[in-house]
């Protein structure tokens, strides 16, 4: 009996999966925070998927209007932040 408990547990275990860890997020994306306009600069307060750091960026008219708070939104010109 202890053989078919001890047998089990160690089937347990091996079917057990690690997490995966994303190593491809997209580090130029964040999450927007904010947003506003300042004089010609149409800004968007984002959050890094990879660092979690908040940084502006001016961004044109079109982009702004299309980028919500709370939605996903890449700067191409930067790596990351």
């Amino acid at each position: 009996m202890k053989k078919l408990i001890l047998a089990a547990f160690l089937l347990g275990l091996m079917s057990c999966e690690k997490e995966k860890v994303n190593y491809n997020r997209d580090c130029n994306c964040g999450t927007v925070a904010n947003d506003g306009i300042d004089g010609n600069c149409y800004w968007l307060e984002l959050r890094n998927n990879c660092s979690g750091n908040k940084k502006v960026f001016c961004v044109d008219a079109d982009k702004w209007m299309e980028a919500y708070i709370g939605t996903k939104f890449c700067i191409t010109n930067v790596d990351s932040w």
